[in-house]
């Protein structure tokens, strides 16, 4: 009797702890969903009436920060000249290193090392890349430009990137491996022909996702890669972002300006949506041929 009344009691218990992480994990759930609505929601009703066609095809005319005519396509385009440059110079950097940590020293104390370096870089806000990048322009007697801003996002991309790539490579059979080994392949040749292929969804995930960081990132190009009315026709010119229009426009009294800040502001959600949703469309469609 007592043995199965403990067992009620412990059966109970733990219906009761089900219950409350069930409860806990569906106010993390509506918490989530219910930021996110009320961010969209808020920017779609403040920037939907002041977003037009000259927004998006037109520069910044005379007197567009005292409410008169232009657009932001300078910062549209910077954006993606920044995050895109960023993104690129990272792929080449990421890739071969999360591949090696990957394949060659996998559980190497060294590697692992690399691993919290990765980790602590990830949680390094922003502005103190901003600041660093700052520094080695001041020492380096250089200026705001575009060249400045992507190697700063580099930087910001590089970690993430590399993390993401790595985690993937984990997720590959070892048994593929081995198969791929007996076969006589190097491991250089079954890191590239037989690991890369295998995590190409993860691959364009982690790329895709280390882009929208870089192109709604605003303090780490505030210092390097500057504003300008202008779309850049060279690497050492200074070029707008996205961010900052919408730092730059909200900050002027004007209301007209700050309405097309949150207009900004939405085209920048759309993108950083676009690239979202392009990701999880992309990495289903190149999964269908993985090995599980």
């Amino acid at each position: 009797m007592k043995e199965r009344h403990f067992q009620r009691r412990h059966l109970h218990r733990r219906h009761v702890e089900e219950g409350i992480v069930k409860a806990l994990m569906v106010l993390s759930f509506m918490l989530l969903a219910g930021s996110l609505g009320f961010i969209l929601i808020t920017i779609l009703i403040k920037g939907l009436p002041a977003l037009n066609w000259d927004m998006l095809t037109k520069t910044p005319q005379g007197g567009f920060y005292l409410g008169k005519e232009g657009g932001i396509l300078n910062a549209i385009i910077g954006s993606l000249y920044l995050a895109g440059g960023a993104t690129l110079l990272a792929i080449l950097v990421s890739l071969p290193l999360a591949l090696y940590l990957g394949t060659y020293v996998r559980r190497a104390r060294w590697a692992d090392f690399v691993r919290l370096s990765m980790d602590i870089l990830w949680g390094i806000p922003s502005i103190v890349y901003g600041a660093f990048g700052f520094t080695i322009m001041l020492a380096l007697g250089m200026r705001a430009s575009l060249l400045a801003g992507i190697l700063v996002l580099t930087l910001l991309e590089f970690p993430i990137m590399t993390r993401a790539i790595e985690e993937v490579v984990r997720m590959v059979p070892h048994d593929l491996e081995q198969a791929s080994y007996a076969l006589g392949s190097t491991r250089l040749e079954t890191a590239l022909r037989v690991v890369t292929r295998q995590m190409l969804p993860g691959i364009v995930t982690a790329i895709l996702l280390a882009f929208g960081r870089g192109i709604g990132d605003a303090a780490s190009v505030l210092f390097t890669a500057g504003f300008t009315d202008r779309i850049p026709t060279s690497l050492f010119q200074p070029v707008a972002s996205l961010p900052l229009a919408v730092f730059f426009q909200l900050s002027t009294p004007f209301p007209e300006v700050q309405q097309r800040a949150y207009a900004s502001a939405l085209i920048l959600t759309a993108i950083v949506l676009i690239i979202s949703f392009g990701s999880r469309w992309l990495a289903t469609r190149l999964g269908r041929n993985i090995i599980k």
